[in-house]
């Protein structure tokens, strides 16, 4: 579970960071990520209908997607939202870590 702190809740601010942020995409997930230099760095976890129907699915994985987040050093400042994408289903916990910290790396948000 992240922090409170670490956690994008309202609807003005995922309105923010899609109009305003940047985008990286990879194989199953998209990355948009806005700078907000007045908080610690906030994370968003979309996953639709589309992915899975199941709420256990979507569930299950946006706790893998958190656990990742969780475990991962990064720079203060930034709003992320993480979009996953259906093919996310088929690929095991460490090519979806792998894909996460390539976005990461492209976006320069990681405290290296």
């Amino acid at each position: 579970m992240l922090k409170k702190e670490n956690r994008l809740t309202k609807k003005k601010d995922f309105d923010r960071v899609y109009k305003k942020g940047r985008g990286l995409k990879a194989d199953s997930l998209f990355l948009k990520i806005a700078e907000n230099p007045n908080n610690p760095t906030r994370f968003g976890i979309v996953v639709s209908k589309k992915v899975s129907k199941m709420a256990v699915t979507r569930n299950k994985i946006k706790r893998t997607v958190r656990e990742i987040i969780r475990n991962t050093d990064f720079n203060t400042g930034f709003d992320i939202i993480i979009v996953v994408y259906p093919s996310i289903k088929t690929k095991s916990f460490i090519e979806i870590k792998e894909e996460i910290n390539n976005l990461f790396k492209k976006a320069k948000c990681l405290n290296l």
